[in-house]
């Protein structure tokens, strides 16, 4: 279950941390790295850095953007140290690491680490479905991102290794599947006329937000794109009735 975590990291711009985090996951028994825009890779202080996990860094992937990184995941979590204004779920390392254990056999699993100077910008962090912490000193719980990914790996592997956790049934849709329901949603509200260009506000931000926090699963998903599809096909019968008419 394991190889279905990835640890992604976001425009890293030490190689060293890049090292050090595979150095990391192979600690703990995760071998799937995802590099999002990585600003000096490849190079060679991410090689020594990894001592014995070059295998790791080796068959890293780099990609371009998150949404790229996260397309085929049930599951993103986000971490951050600071307190956001998003109204996502957030969990403690261990809480998140066991959840991550329930559902890594059903599907792939993103934790998502954001630069080292700044963190997940507000709108990555509005990509995820959970808000994950390190419980630390309130007065400087700030750690470096290698250490960050050392901390939830380890919890990730304990997690791994308590024959208690249970497993999950249920199957949730990828990333890309709730990015074409989101497309196919604005449609919609722009079709009724719920969202007109002058007065849009934040309405879509915040419905991506609900369905990212609540998390419908594939079939509940089906039924949504369902609903979508017969107010559409609602609309142009009557379009096509009123144009009869006249």
């Amino acid at each position: 279950m394991l190889s279905n975590v990835r640890i992604v990291l976001i425009n890293t711009f030490h190689p060293g941390n890049i090292g050090a985090a595979a150095r990391a996951m192979k600690n703990m028994g995760l071998t799937n790295l995802w590099l999002v825009d990585p600003q000096e890779y490849p190079h060679p202080e991410a090689d020594s850095r990894a001592a014995g996990a070059k295998d790791v860094l080796d068959a890293a992937t780099v990609i371009n953007t998150l949404e790229e990184a996260i397309a085929d995941c049930q599951m993103v979590v986000g971490t951050s140290a600071r307190s956001r204004t998003f109204d996502l779920p957030i969990q403690d390392a261990r809480t998140c690491a066991k959840q991550v254990i329930e559902e890594a056999p059903n599907g792939n699993i993103a934790i998502v680490f954001g630069r080292e100077t700044m963190g997940l910008l507000n709108e990555e962090i509005q990509m995820c479905n959970y808000h994950v912490y390190i419980p630390a000193n309130p007065e400087y719980p700030v750690l470096n991102v290698a250490q960050a990914i050392q901390l939830l790996c380890y919890e990730v592997w304990v997690a791994s290794q308590d024959e208690t956790i249970k497993t999950t049934d249920y199957e949730y849709p990828r990333q890309k599947e709730m990015t074409l329901f989101y497309t196919h949603l604005e449609t919609v509200l722009r079709t009724t006329q719920f969202l007109i260009p002058q007065h849009e506000g934040r309405a879509m931000a915040k419905l991506k937000r609900y369905f990212n926090r609540t998390r419908p699963e594939k079939a509940e998903l089906g039924m949504l794109r369902g609903i979508l599809s017969s107010v559409q096909d609602t609309l142009k019968r009557q379009a096509s009735g009123n144009s009869d008419k006249d």
